[in-house]
């Protein structure tokens, strides 16, 4: 986090934060807000005010590299909307909240504000366990958010299968900008596409009935409280999909993490073990559930780690080593 300075009071956005979400907040009739510039995709601020110790994070859509109006229009009401959606069917209260959106602007930048939350980053959770050995948090925090997404998944379940070529043609964008930058070869590229359509013809990959998923279960979008306090943040990527999409997010960066801090994936496998068997533990018959969610969970994990090779801040002896334990998870 980075302070700013403070917000001018010529800002609109000065007038927006004063008029239209502190006063859900605090009553303060001269607001002073200082700002702070947050590590994130988006240009992601906190505004905290002086005087009340009020926060809130504004999330501005436009302005992206990339994103033109109409999109950062779509991504400021999918955040808006889908954070609404969730507390409106019980994600508001202990153990399983989602962040209160507190409004939203076109003008603005195509700005989201939302309520500040505080809590232990999952980053911090991983880290931790890794260079200090607290393994017991992991394992705690990990069946909590086992809890959250089972809850999420099976609260939100359609009669409808998976329509598993959507995620196929999301595995070709992750390719396209590895592609692009240069960052694979042509034949190792090839190669990642033949293991894909292998996955493709399983009949396991179409199996399930689509749910809602969170789409970007990353270490930075959710936060820990107390006992099974789960906070989730970043809802711009919820979609109907297959429910091991979310779980092989967690998987894939819990792997990138102990391969990235520790040199050794292997090393994240009790972790990964306890979460998807506390994850299976929300079905009424709970070997079944383990059992047909590992069958799929290697195409999304090698998926994730796919994705994380195309950050443009991965080293080349890095996004190598990513690159080859995602064609092994494939295979």
């Amino acid at each position: 986090m980075k302070y700013l300075g403070h917000l001018s009071t010529d800002d609109p956005f000065y007038e927006y934060l004063r008029y239209d979400i502190l006063p859900a907040l605090h009553s303060v009739n001269h607001p002073d807000f200082r700002v702070y510039e947050l590590r994130a995709s988006n240009h992601v601020y906190l505004y905290e005010e002086r005087d009340s110790g009020a926060r809130v994070i504004g999330k501005f859509f436009g302005g992206v590299p990339h994103i033109g109006p109409d999109a950062a229009l779509r991504h400021m009401e999918q955040e808006f909307n889908n954070l609404n959606y969730l507390r409106r069917i019980g994600f508001n209260a202990y153990p399983h909240y989602v962040v209160r959106p507190l409004g939203r602007n076109a003008s603005l930048n195509h700005v989201v504000v939302e309520e500040y939350c505080y809590g232990t980053h999952f980053k911090h959770v991983i880290l931790k366990a890794i260079r200090e050995n607290v393994r017991d948090v992991l394992f705690q925090k990990l069946t909590a958010l086992a809890y959250f997404l089972a809850t999420l998944h099976n609260r939100t379940a359609h009669e409808r299968k998976v329509e598993f070529n959507k995620e196929c043609d999301y595995f070709d964008q992750v390719m396209n900008r590895l592609l692009s930058a240069a960052w694979i070869g042509w034949d190792q590229a090839q190669d990642l596409y033949r293991l894909k359509n292998r996955w493709r013809d399983k009949a396991c990959m179409w199996e399930d009935c689509e749910v809602l998923i969170h789409g970007d279960v990353t270490p930075d979008n959710v936060l820990f409280g107390d006992g099974l306090w789960v906070i989730m943040l970043d809802l711009e990527r919820m979609k109907s999909s297959d429910r091991v999409f979310d779980l092989g997010r967690v998987v894939g960066e819990l792997q990138h993490f102990f391969l990235q801090q520790a040199g050794d994936k292997w090393r994240a496998e009790p972790f990964i073990g306890h979460f998807l068997w506390e994850y299976s533990c929300h079905f009424p018959d709970r070997d079944a559930a383990f059992a047909a969610i590992t069958r799929r969970l290697p195409f999304y994990a090698a998926l994730t780690l796919l994705r994380i090779s195309r950050n443009a801040w991965i080293g080349a002896a890095y996004r190598k080593r990513l690159l080859d334990e995602a064609r092994r998870t494939l295979e």
